[in-house]
């Protein structure tokens, strides 16, 4: 027993003295791939570090500040609650994808499977997505202020705060959308249509069903940005602190209800337990996203 591990053990030092002289020869031969392959690796290292710091950091300060006080029904200034900023935030999340989700899907669908690709139409909504991608968030909130709040009478509500964030959202939807419908191989279409499915039922049936992973990637990224914005929302939902009694109520979710606390400088721990919150709200249904993507790609 004894001489079978010496040999394994001697066997396992050679074979990682042969990659790392093979790992050094690359390097000589190819000094240009090895630097990048270095540069990229440090790159990922502290990439990682950060985003662990971030997590740590909100973690220890929010943990500890966490109570039952803090989900009680009803915000008062003696219990900074943040139940109705949860209940407000799953709300206004549910609505903004209720809008955006069918528009951005179904927009994806006609640009990749029913409008000519290289058109002049297809063309022109790819460029106008992208831009709209990368406009500033506090613009969006101006529009909505300005259509939803003042034009359309909607107020300061969680109507006008969902629509706005539907529209910041639309852009991005539809570009990963249609980026995960063009990755689908044109033989699966083909061959549906030559077997005599119609077009709805090949793009139902044979499309969709590999392109979910990507569909639902843009929808998991989506979801991110409409649970942490707040400039939008602070000129169209409002920061009334209480349960909404309808859609048409103000309320704060929980990014603003984060910003808020943490701009009066007398609640900085609720801030911190509000944060750590919002990271595990985040994280769940990146979670369930993953789940049903899964699924999907199982079935």
């Amino acid at each position: 027993m004894t001489a079978n591990a010496t040999l394994t053990g001697r066997k396992s030092a050679g074979r990682r003295r042969a990659a790392l002289k093979q790992y050094f020869l690359h390097w000589k031969r190819h000094p240009g791939s090895a630097f990048m392959r270095m540069i990229s690796s440090l790159c990922m290292v502290i990439t990682i570090t950060v985003l662990l710091d971030l997590v740590a950091d909100i973690l220890i300060k929010g943990l500890p500040n966490l109570k039952a006080s803090l989900f009680s029904l009803e915000f008062t200034t003696d219990n900074q609650s943040l139940f109705p900023a949860l209940v407000n935030t799953f709300a206004i999340t549910a609505l903004s994808l209720l809008v955006a989700v069918p528009l951005g899907v179904g927009g994806a669908i006609y640009l990749s499977e029913y409008a000519h690709r290289e058109s002049f139409l297809v063309k022109a909504v790819r460029l106008t997505a992208e831009t709209l991608a990368g406009i500033p968030s506090i613009l969006y909130g101006l529009f909505g202020m300005m259509f939803f709040v003042i034009t359309l009478k909607m107020g300061l509500s969680l109507l006008s705060g969902s629509l706005t964030l539907s529209l910041m959202v639309l852009p991005l939807i539809l570009r990963t959308t249609e980026e995960a419908l063009l990755s689908v191989p044109d033989g699966y279409r083909e061959g549906s249509l030559g077997l005599g499915a119609g077009k709805l039922r090949t793009v139902w049936r044979i499309v969709l069903p590999p392109a979910a992973p990507g569909i639902l990637a843009g929808v998991v990224l989506a979801i991110g940005r409409i649970v942490g914005e707040t400039a939008a929302l602070l000129f169209t939902a409002g920061t009334v602190a209480q349960l909404p009694s309808g859609l048409l109520s103000s309320g704060r979710t929980l990014s603003v209800h984060m910003y808020v606390l943490s701009g009066e400088g007398l609640h900085i721990g609720e801030a911190y337990a509000t944060a750590a919150v919002l990271l595990v709200f985040v994280t769940v249904m990146n979670g369930l996203s993953d789940l049903i993507s899964r699924r999907i790609i199982k079935e």
